[in-house]
């Protein structure tokens, strides 16, 4: 578990190593009398070029606390740095531009346009952004995720693994801080996404990218260099260099 400390805070203090952090992270839905607390002070720190898992129980805030370190929400309180920046303190023009130039999504179901080849779905966040490809770096994405020859092809022609793996690599164009991924094996069978997983896993140890998935498979989570436990909105156990074992037994503890 991550220790509260209010210096921690201060923008000189953040180290060069972490990708992203929350400190005393809390969000709550709801008006007086119906309130839901999703997380309850949540301090995280996320280190560059790793590969973190987060999981917990349903309703455990594991889904909520990926968005709020992606800046797709907005917490009651709390502090959200994406590298240097505050994502807490941007006007929202400017989290629209940090989320399009420094965040990547990978997300169970694809969210590719149908109307769209493999290749302009690959780059439609630079376009966006109204950036050039770094062409190497294309080619070097599409290679690696065996693309090459299904480009031309819109996602209806795609297989399942097809278009993930056309979603893993628009995450990864714009080479961003910071990879989020939810679920993104859940519509995959087993050997596919455990190829994606190991992807994601070489992503990390060789390109240097920083992934933060939400899973709740054990397996899946065992591919991740750490996993983030979250029980009832706080961080309940924190697993280094994690084997499926050991994500089960810490799952059991936590009742999930």
């Amino acid at each position: 578990m991550t220790s509260t400390d209010a210096s921690l805070t201060r923008l000189d203090d953040l180290g060069r190593d972490t990708a992203c952090r929350a400190r005393a992270l809390t969000r709550t839905y709801g008006t007086k009398g119906a309130t839901i607390t999703a997380l309850a002070g949540v301090d995280l720190d996320v280190e560059r070029g790793a590969f973190t898992a987060i999981m917990g129980p349903s309703g455990s805030g594991k889904s909520t606390l990926m968005h709020l370190l992606a800046g797709l929400d907005t917490p009651t309180s709390g502090q959200v740095w994406l590298g240097d920046t505050e994502l807490t303190d941007l006007s929202e023009a400017a989290l629209t531009r940090v989320r399009r130039t420094r965040v990547g999504f990978v997300f169970q179901s694809f969210n590719l346009l149908p109307t769209l080849s493999a290749a302009d779905n690959i780059l439609l966040p630079l376009q966006l952004a109204g950036s050039r490809p770094d062409a190497a770096w294309y080619d070097e994405v599409v290679g690696v995720l065996g693309l090459g020859d299904r480009l031309t092809h819109r996602p209806s022609e795609l297989s399942g693994g097809q278009q993930q793996r056309v979603a893993v690599a628009r995450a990864l164009v714009t080479r961003p801080d910071v990879v989020f991924a939810d679920e993104p094996t859940g519509a995959l069978d087993s050997v596919t996404g455990a190829d994606l997983l190991a992807f994601l896993q070489r992503s990390a140890r060789e390109y240097g990218q920083s992934i933060v998935m939400v899973t709740h498979d054990p397996s899946a989570a065992a591919y991740a260099d750490r996993v983030v436990l979250l029980s009832d909105g706080r961080i309940a156990g924190d697993l280094r260099d994690p084997d499926r074992d050991a994500v089960l037994d810490a799952l059991r503890e936590l009742g999930a």
